[in-house]
């Protein structure tokens, strides 16, 4: 009965044992895997003002009627443009992520909805997500001027009016990324990795026409 006993806990010991270098080792290739995994980032689009370019200069009203300024100084603030529809289907739930992230990221920053098409449409989608107070502009020209081909797209333009970042966004991820590309000066998360002699793994962003 002893013997069995201590031959159990011999096996049981090789097991632990066992099981401890297994731990070690997915734990060495999960961060190899991460270091090789390049920053995801939303996908830079080819169209429209490049980054490091002026924005394009309109000035609108939005669906309550305030005057809305777009591109150019006077602003004085960051303006993040967010290309949406209510036939989206990205679009709507990627909507309270998108207010989290800009309290998160990047506080007092101007917000601004924009789309085009009915207005009767774009009321009753305002109302339903409490947008009420969002400046929400519907323009034709804007989305040309912008080149916008994609949704939900987003725009991040700075306080002198130089698009700082720009690309299609379905993820929290995506979003944090235009900023993270603007805190390091490059186009996208992709351009850094290229830069970095990171790219070869970079999960593309995916878009809704």
């Amino acid at each position: 009965m002893s013997e069995a006993l201590f031959v159990s806990n011999i096996l049981l010991w090789i097991a632990l044992l066992a099981l401890g270098v297994l731990v070690l080792a997915l734990t060495r290739q999960i961060g190899l895997l991460h270091e090789r995994l390049a920053p995801v980032g939303a996908l830079a689009t080819q169209h429209g003002p490049e980054v490091g370019e002026p924005a394009p200069e309109l000035r609108l009203s939005d669906l309550s009627g305030r005057p809305v300024a777009i591109g150019g100084a006077s602003p004085a603030t960051r303006t993040l443009l967010f290309f949406l529809s209510p036939t989206c289907p990205v679009c709507k739930p990627l909507l309270p992520t998108l207010h989290r992230v800009v309290a998160d990221e990047a506080p007092g920053l101007r917000l601004i909805l924009a789309s085009d098409g009915e207005p009767e449409e774009h009321h009753a989608f305002r109302r339903e997500w409490n947008l009420e107070d969002e400046l929400y502009v519907l323009s034709t020209e804007l989305g040309l001027r912008f080149a916008v081909a994609k949704l939900p797209t987003a725009i991040l333009i700075d306080e002198t009016g130089i698009v700082r970042a720009k690309g299609m966004v379905n993820t929290r991820e995506h979003l944090e990324s235009l900023f993270a590309a603007d805190e390091l000066g490059v186009a996208s998360l992709q351009a850094f990795a290229e830069r970095e002699g990171r790219l070869g793994s970079v999960a593309p962003a995916g878009g809704i026409s």
